[in-house]
């Protein structure tokens, strides 16, 4: 433990933490300024298109992209960073602790859009999961991979939506001997940008028998 206590202590003098969106000096690592943590955005709820609805119960982001959560994600995703996951972590317990967000109480199990298993192997983790890992243990909501993804898809944000639909289209099915039947699910999702990719989630979802589906994401502009 000492020298754990130690080694932080030197990490902490040669690389001093630093708020993730101003890049202020903050007194410990995860931290954000005060100021740039009121700047999340806050959660709010997504009212998707048409389709969407007609599968999805409910829909929320917990904080804005542009300009304020799109550098964690981009970090994780892309930069595969996982030394941001404590500044998401901090993020997420100032949601919790605020009572900014609440989940429904009828939620049976939480389910990430899911990786291409080749993606996967090749990022090393999925970060839908690593985001969410520590938030959903608090709230003793177990996390259950009940979707496969069967193709690897080109990245969707170059896509217009009539594209991105017909890309996901059959993307997506039940995992072998799934519990999905009657149970209330909430799906999870680092962004959302146009609802395409969680709708085609909630079909097979639905399609499985499930008896609800909700969506989570970490951060979205959609409808702003």
């Amino acid at each position: 433990m000492i020298q754990l206590s130690l080694w932080n202590s030197l990490l902490d003098f040669l690389f001093p933490p630093h708020c993730p969106l101003c890049h202020a000096y903050v007194e410990e690592r995860g931290s954000w300024c005060p100021s740039c943590l009121q700047r999340g955005g806050g959660p709010h709820r997504l009212l998707l298109p048409a389709a969407g609805q007609r599968r999805i119960r409910f829909a929320w982001a917990l904080g804005g992209y542009r300009g304020y959560l799109r550098s964690l994600v981009h970090d994780l995703k892309y930069r595969r960073k996982k030394s941001i996951l404590p500044y998401i972590d901090t993020y997420l317990r100032h949601v919790r602790e605020n009572h900014l967000f609440l989940l429904p109480a009828d939620l049976d199990v939480a389910v990430p859009v899911p990786l291409h298993a080749a993606r996967e192997r090749e990022r090393g983790f999925n970060q839908v999961e690593a985001i969410f890992a520590r938030a959903l243990s608090v709230r003793q909501l177990p996390l259950e991979r009940l979707l496969q993804r069967q193709a690897v898809t080109q990245p969707l944000y170059r896509l217009t939506p009539g594209e991105r639909r017909h890309v996901v289209q059959h993307a997506f099915s039940a995992a072998p001997g799934a519990a999905i039947a009657g149970r209330h699910i909430l799906l999870l999702d680092d962004i959302l940008t146009t609802g395409t990719t969680a709708t085609a989630c909630a079909e097979v979802l639905m399609a499985a028998g499930a008896s609800s589906v909700d969506v989570l994401v970490f951060a979205s502009d959609y409808g702003e």
